[in-house]
C-alpha cells in the first residue's frame, strides 16, 4: 500500500463498476479514505442496485483500505450534494473528486427520442456538474482539491452517438472552466479519454464503435494516430484493462503537479496522451462585413482547401 493519499478522502462517482472502480481500488491503496457512490444502474441509466457500490467497498475493506458505499443518484442536484456531505460526515473532509459516472443510449440523429437525448445529457455532463459544485464550495475555503473528470473521445465524431458526443464535449468545457475558476485557490480540475473495456464499450479497443466501411477509428479522429502495439503485455489485464486508466487518475488526484490543470489526456493501452487545445487554423480579417462576393472568392482560397 502506498502513501501518496495517506490523510486525504476522495469521491469517486460511478466506482462500482469498471473505470470508476479501479481508480477507487488505487485510490484507497495509496491511503485515501473513499467514499464509492454507484447507483447501480442499467448501462442507459434504468434501475438501481447497491450491490455495485457494496462490492467495490468490500474489495477496499479486504485489502485494508477505508471506504463507505453512497447510491445517491448524482444527476440531481440532492445527489450531488449528499455525496459531498457522506464523505464530510463519514471522514471529515473531501480533497479528491473522481466523476465517472456515465450512460450511453445510443441512436441515430433522425431516430433518437428527446428522453434519451435528455438521459444521456442529464446523467453524464449534470452527474459531473454536481458533485463539482458542491466539492468547489468546501475546495474554495481549504485552498486545495483535485477534480478528475471522465470524458470520451465521441464528441470528435461517432456515428450514432450524438448525445454522448455532445455530452463528452460538455464535460471538456466544464473541465477547462471549472480548472480556471478554481486554479486560484489551489485546486486542479483535468479530464481524461479512456478507451478501454467496460461495460459501456464492451469489444475490445480494436473493435471499439468502428463502423463498416472506410471509416476513421477514434485515435484516428483525435488525431493520435493508431497506438502502438504493446506486444510484450506484463503484470495482470490486458490492453483492454479498466486498471489501466486509474495510476494517471490517482497522480492527478495528489498533489505532485500542482500546475496541471485544465487539461484532456488520453489513454489507449500501454500509452498515455496529452491532447492539445484547440487552436486557430487560419483566418481572413477584413475592417467591416464580408460581402457574398468575397465570401464566393475568398472562402474557398483561405479555408476550402484541404476540408
Amino acid at each position: 500500500m502506498g502513501n501518496r493519499l495517506e490523510g486525504k478522502t476522495a469521491v469517486v462517482t460511478g466506482a462500482g463498476r469498471g473505470i470508476g472502480r479501479a481508480t477507487a481500488l488505487l485510490l484507497a491503496e495509496e491511503g485515501a479514505s473513499v467514499v464509492v457512490n454507484d447507483l447501480g444502474c442499467d448501462v442507459d441509466g434504468s434501475g438501481s442496485s447497491s450491490d455495485p457500490a457494496d462490492g467495490t467497498v468490500e474489495a477496499i475493506k479486504s485489502a485494508g483500505g477505508n471506504a463507505v458505499a453512497n447510491y445517491d443518484n448524482v444527476a440531481t442536484m440532492e445527489g450531488g450534494e449528499a455525496v459531498i456531505r457522506s464523505a464530510v460526515d463519514s471522514f471529515g473532509q473531501v480533497d479528491v473528486l473522481v466523476n465517472s459516472v456515465g450512460v450511453l443510449q445510443d441512436r441515430m440523429i433522425y431516430r433518437m427520442s428527446p428522453d434519451e437525448w435528455d438521459r444521456v445529457i442529464r446523467y453524464n455532463v449534470k452527474g459531473t456538474f454536481t458533485p463539482t459544485k458542491f466539492a468547489a464550495i468546501l475546495f474554495r475555503q481549504q485552498r486545495s482539491g483535485r477534480v478528475v473528470n471522465f470524458t470520451s473521445d465521441a464528441g470528435l465524431g461517432d456515428i450514432g452517438r450524438s448525445n454522448y458526443a455532445a455530452a463528452s464535449e460538455a464535460i471538456i468545457g466544464l473541465t477547462r472552466t471549472v480548472g480556471r475558476d478554481l486554479g486560484r485557490y489551489g485546486v486542479t480540475c483535468n479530464a481524461i479519454s479512456p478507451l478501454v473495456e467496460t461495460r459501456l464499450f464492451p469489444g475490445s479497443v480494436e473493435e471499439f464503435r468502428v463502423a463498416e466501411g472506410p471509416s476513421p477509428s477514434p485515435s484516428e479522429r483525435a488525431g493520435i494516430g493508431q497506438s502502438p502495439p504493446v506486444s510484450d503485455w506484463e503484470g495482470e489485464g490486458s490492453e483492454d484493462d479498466p486498471a489501466n486508466v486509474a495510476p494517471l487518475a490517482v497522480f492527478l488526484s495528489t498533489y505532485a503537479a500542482p500546475n496541471v490543470n485544465c487539461n484532456v489526456f488520453g489513454v489507449r493501452g500501454g500509452s498515455i496522451y496529452l491532447y492539445s487545445n484547440p487552436e486557430i487554423a487560419n483566418a481572413i480579417h477584413k475592417w467591416g462585413t464580408f460581402t457574398m462576393a468575397e465570401m464566393d472568392e475568398l472562402f474557398p482560397k483561405i479555408f476550402g482547401k484541404g476540408l
